[in-house]
């Protein structure tokens, strides 16, 4: 693989930066790219306008070495990208005869006309290579010049990642430009800030300057990215380094890769043939979406109860009246019930709940807002578990979703250190 290519990615659309859009097509091509040995050097968000278009890519063609955008493919007026981008380059358009056979068959499928507009999609720079869209009529371009790649991709998000994975990524292999194999080693960690954990692994990663380190935290994990500077070092390397920071985290380790909480801890319950089910008040059924999220989470997760009110806690999981009215909806002894109830209900071996002051409103001296109690039912007993966590409504609900399954997680694995060893295995790849 060539080391040290330069990659510019060059965002259009005004609704990005109207806000109408998020844009998340940096974040995906950032992580797909480093993933296989390339960095985006320089992003850039622009409007739909031809003297922009013009402007930008003249620039990032004088030196990129490959050139990505996003956006501007498809049939209206306002989608300039192809047009104003041939321009720059010196070539002209070509109509494609197989586009057309695709967007008649795309029309065709559901039942419409295709209308002259859409034929605009017929066109591709001379020379260029056709990307397919499964899953939209706007095809992709990729162009091989002045021993330079362009990239073309249309905007939105699952088109582009599809076409981006079964597309993209194998011709950039081809062209010597990334790597089959990931080139760098992420540790998840959960329950430990982003900086205290710098501190703690600080001694192990200043041993190796040939390594990048890279710290990313959202909801309370915090990702450690170790990853190979211009080629220097090997994988076996970074899985020894990967080895010994594991080690210092102890149970704060969550995983190596990209594997979420909840992926986690349905894998644990499906290894054991055990099951799940949830009751949840403050965070509104996110903790139960975090699980059914996952493709064959049926096989687990048997059910889940949105509880909101009083009343559908005592009508849904038949929670003692008494409870309610003693220690009040946000409390341990509540929380304990609503995972015992929900367990009960749906004849799960372990029940999790949530009950709390996710805000504005709401809390006491004692249970400020953003405090949030969890209930863990399991075959061997039940546990409550309190916290309080910052932020607003959103990042209290949010924050409390990951804690609660953390919680499950630990209580689950109580880190079993052969199993985040097997883990790595598997990341990694066998015989690194």
């Amino acid at each position: 693989m060539k080391n040290g290519a330069k990659v510019d990615v060059i965002n259009l659309g005004d609704e990005l930066l109207l806000g109408l859009r998020d844009n998340g097509h940096l974040s995906y091509l950032g992580e797909q790219l480093s993933r296989h040995g390339l960095r985006i050097r320089r992003n850039l968000v622009i409007q739909d306008d031809p003297n922009e278009i013009r402007e930008h890519m003249q620039s990032a063609w004088s030196d990129a070495d490959l050139v990505i955008t996003t956006g501007g493919l498809g049939p209206t007026s306002d989608d300039l990208t192809r047009e104003v981008i041939s321009e720059v380059l010196g070539l002209k358009l070509e109509f494609v005869e197989s586009i057309r056979d695709s967007l008649q068959e795309w029309f065709d499928r559901i039942g419409r006309p295709l209308t002259a507009n859409n034929l605009k999609q017929c066109y591709v720079p001379e020379g260029a290579e056709v990307l397919p869209n499964p899953l939209g009529t706007a095809p992709g371009i990729f162009l091989k010049k002045d021993e330079k790649i362009l990239v073309m991709l249309p905007g939105p998000g699952h088109e582009l990642h599809r076409m981006f994975e079964e597309r993209v990524l194998p011709r950039l292999e081809e062209e010597d430009l990334s790597a089959s194999e990931e080139q760098y080693l992420q540790l998840r960690s959960f329950g430990i800030g982003e900086s205290a954990l710098e501190n703690k692994l600080f001694a192990v990663l200043n041993k190796h300057p040939e390594m990048s380190v890279g710290y990313c935290a959202h909801q309370g994990l915090v990702d450690v990215r170790l990853s190979l500077v211009n080629g220097n070092g090997s994988l076996a390397g970074l899985r020894e380094t990967g080895e010994q920071c594991m080690e210092i985290l102890g149970e704060d380790f969550v995983c190596f890769g990209h594997d979420s909480l909840a992926e986690i801890a349905l894998s644990y319950l499906r290894a054991h043939d055990q099951t799940l089910a949830v009751a949840e008040s403050c965070t509104g059924g996110l903790l139960s979406n975090a699980f059914t999220d996952i493709p064959g989470a049926s096989q687990t997760f048997t059910g889940s109860v949105v509880c909101y009110s009083e009343e559908a806690k005592i009508e849904h999981l038949a929670i003692p009246e008494i409870i309610l009215q003693q220690h009040g909806i946000v409390s341990a002894e509540t929380a304990v019930a609503m995972a015992t109830g929900v367990a009960e209900k749906y004849s799960s071996d372990y029940g999790l709940s949530a009950t709390g002051f996710a805000g504005p409103t709401g809390g006491t001296e004692e249970n400020p807002i953003g405090t949030i109690f969890f209930g863990l039912h399991t075959p061997s007993g039940a546990w409550s578990h309190r916290v309080t966590l910052p932020g607003n409504r959103f990042m209290v609900k949010a924050r409390g979703v990951n804690t609660a399954i953390d919680w499950l997680r630990r209580k689950l694995t109580k880190y079993q250190m052969h199993d985040a060893f097997s883990n790595l295995e598997y990341f990694l790849g066998a015989g690194i």
